[in-house]
């Protein structure tokens, strides 16, 4: 059996299980904490019936500075899924949608017009799952991962995804053809 829980401190020390994983984003001590202490309700873990976490979700509330609002590439108050990851062995058994919508309701208690995440575009399993999720490709981010885990090449394209919550009636936040938009990594952050 599989509970999901808030992240604690002490859970910095039992993530091996996950954390091993070559598509995971390993952070330092610095950075969990920080998301323990600000948006303890958006990070959440799954344990298995002996306590080992196999999962876990790290996600945000933002939005960019107003100075911001007139450019292209401006965010408002929305979710961030900064890292979701499950341990191998317990992949598809649907722990990453349980972890995603886990996030999505915090996200639709804090109002936020949508939720937002980077994927490898290469990570096919990923981005097959946000899409039935209701997730949709926002715009391609050119080689915004300087590595590639797998070995193919020096870099990757992150697919920027998004989902609608409820405030976002008219889907302003969402477009097609997210994968013909190319923008470079600087772009996203006012560049």
């Amino acid at each position: 059996m599989t509970t999901l829980r808030p992240f604690r401190p002490q859970d910095l020390l039992n993530m091996n299980l996950t954390n091993l994983d070559p598509l995971t984003e390993n952070y330092n001590l610095d950075f969990y904490m920080q998301y323990i202490t600000r948006w303890p309700s958006l990070f959440t873990v799954a344990e298995d019936q002996h306590g080992n976490i196999i999962g876990y979700m790290m996600g945000k509330v933002e939005e960019d500075p107003i100075y911001f609002q007139f450019t292209d590439n401006y965010m408002p108050w929305h979710g961030h899924v900064t890292a979701l990851t499950v341990a191998p062995q317990y992949r598809r058994l649907g722990l990453a949608q349980d972890l995603t919508k886990t996030l999505e309701r915090g996200c639709e208690e804090k109002n936020a017009w949508f939720v937002d995440l980077f994927v490898r575009e290469g990570n096919r399993t990923a981005v097959g799952m946000y899409r039935k999720m209701g997730y949709s490709v926002f715009r391609r981010v050119v080689d915004y991962y300087s590595d590639d885990p797998l070995g193919g090449k020096d870099g990757e394209d992150a697919f920027d995804m998004r989902k609608p919550l409820s405030r976002d009636k008219k889907k302003k936040y969402i477009r097609k053809d997210g994968e013909n938009i190319r923008i470079s990594p600087e772009e996203l952050y006012h560049g």
